[in-house]
């Protein structure tokens, strides 16, 4: 409890010096405890709608910057970059401007994100995960075998798969499902 009090003040703090001082551009984390970069970034931008926020990440992970990217972050570099590009890319940002690091738009394009599931698509899922049947399926959760074919359809569409074993593979592998 102590340690979210702590994170939820120091949230508090920066959306305190946000609106005070309305920076052109705001150099984002990805990765924070409690409010990960995207939920903060759709937070600043709900604030501040002229301010523009720049990701900053120390290690791929597609579907988070895609979601902040989504959320409204102007741009996504690594924190490996050099000084002055960052400075370089800030002023580009601040002009209104997007950039984004090639790797992570090879990234982006090598491990797309995942559309976000429903929560009767996730259950739905970690019922296929083991192994039930449709009618298993739709018994357990109370629905007609044809709405669990229709949620079946939408997931493997969301997800990319042709068939429920490969949709459960992207799911583990995507950290979908909490098993």
């Amino acid at each position: 409890a102590d340690s979210r009090e702590h994170w939820r003040a120091f949230w508090e703090e920066g959306a305190r010096r946000c609106r005070a001082l309305k920076p052109d551009v705001v150099l984002m984390d990805i990765v924070m405890p409690e409010m990960d970069g995207a939920a903060t970034t759709a937070e600043i931008r709900r604030l501040l709608p002229t301010t523009k926020v720049l990701i900053l990440t120390s290690f791929g992970e597609a579907d988070g910057i895609a979601h902040a990217l989504d959320a409204g972050a102007t741009g996504a570099l690594m924190k490996n970059i050099d000084y002055s590009e960052l400075v370089e890319a800030i002023r580009e940002i601040a002009k209104g401007g997007r950039i984004i690091a090639p790797e992570i738009e090879r990234m982006l394009k090598e491990s797309p994100p995942i559309p976000d599931l429903t929560g009767r698509q996730r259950e739905i899922l970690l019922s296929m995960s083991r192994g039930l049947t449709d009618a298993d399926i739709a018994k357990q959760l109370n629905l007609t075998s044809n709405s669990v074919r229709e949620h079946i359809t939408t997931i493997f569409n969301k997800l990319g798969a042709a068939n429920k074993t490969e949709a459960v593979a992207i799911a583990l592998r995507k950290h979908l499902l909490k098993i």
